[in-house]
C-alpha cells in the first residue's frame, strides 16, 4: 500500500452552475485557485452524462453516453495534477426515475444542480503513467 500524508488547508462548499460541465468546472476552479490536491464528495442532478468503465485487459476506457436527466446519488473523487494541469478524477452513481442506476468514471456531464464539499490539501498530488495498470496514478513522494 502506498500512503501519503495529506494536511488539510481548506474545506470549501461549492455550488456548480446549471448548464456547465461538471468535471471541467472543478478543474477550472482548481486551476484558478492553485489547488494541486483535494478530495471531494457531491450530489445533485445532471441533464446528461458520459461515464466510462476501464477495461483492465485492454487498458482503455469504454464510454457510454446517457442523454437523459439523472440524479447524482453519489459523487466522489480527487484533484491531482496530470500533465501540468488539475485533473478531477471523478466517480458517480446516477439514478433514473425508476430507481435503476448507472455508475462509473465520469467523463463529463452537464450540471442541472450540483453541490460539493471540497477538502483541499497542502501537499500536491501528481499523476503519472503506471505501467502495471496503464492508468495515470498519483505518485507516492
Amino acid at each position: 500500500m502506498h500512503v501519503r500524508t495529506a494536511t488539510p488547508t481548506d474545506t470549501l462548499v461549492c455550488r456548480l452552475e446549471t448548464g456547465q460541465p461538471w468535471r471541467r468546472s472543478l478543474e477550472a476552479y482548481a486551476a484558478d485557485h492553485a489547488i494541486d490536491a483535494a478530495w471531494f464528495t457531491g450530489m445533485g442532478a445532471v441533464q446528461e452524462a458520459t461515464i466510462a468503465f476501464y477495461e483492465q485487459d485492454a487498458q482503455s476506457y469504454e464510454r457510454v453516453h446517457f442523454d437523459e436527466p439523472l440524479e447524482v446519488a453519489s459523487c466522489v473523487g480527487n484533484i491531482a495534477v496530470l500533465d501540468g494541469s488539475p485533473f478531477a478524477h471523478t466517480h458517480m452513481v446516477l439514478s433514473r426515475p425508476d430507481g435503476t442506476t448507472v455508475a462509473g468514471h465520469l467523463d463529463e456531464a452537464t450540471v442541472f444542480a450540483g453541490e460539493l464539499q471540497l477538502q483541499v490539501f497542502e501537499q500536491p498530488l501528481e499523476r503519472q503513467h503506471h505501467e502495471a495498470t496503464g492508468l495515470a496514478l498519483w505518485l507516492n513522494t
